[in-house]
């Protein structure tokens, strides 16, 4: 109970910080690439709240469910899915976003091995 706490309490907290840099924060480093590497350690933390012990690799899973999502974002569903999810699947592709949900999924890979992996 003690460890779903934490982690709803972390999840808050970097949604929270999501929330504040899609509103307030129009630049070209924080929004796009920090904002990224976020979204992942956010799902993974609230993953964490249901799944307090197994899997004890959680991140690979969070990293590929990101991967997915931008992945979809190549078949233009955005357009044809009401405004709520268009937001959460994104309108376009790009590489770097990628990259900075593996750089997400690996800070969350440590976080297993760090608090998770006993």
């Amino acid at each position: 109970m003690k460890k779903r706490l934490i982690c709803g309490g972390i999840f808050a907290a970097v949604l929270g910080i999501e929330i504040i840099i899609a509103l307030f924060v129009h630049d070209r480093f924080v929004r796009p690439y920090l904002g990224d590497v976020l979204a992942v350690v956010c799902v993974y933390f609230f993953a964490r709240i249901f799944l307090p012990k197994k899997p004890k690799i959680l991140s690979p899973f969070v990293t590929g469910f990101a991967f997915l999502v931008e992945l979809v974002q190549l078949t233009n569903l955005s357009e044809k899915v009401p405004a709520v999810l268009s937001i959460i699947i994104g309108g376009t592709f790009d590489l770097k976003d990628l990259l900075c949900y593996l750089a997400g999924g690996v800070i969350c890979f440590f976080i297993d091995l760090k608090f998770f992996g006993k």
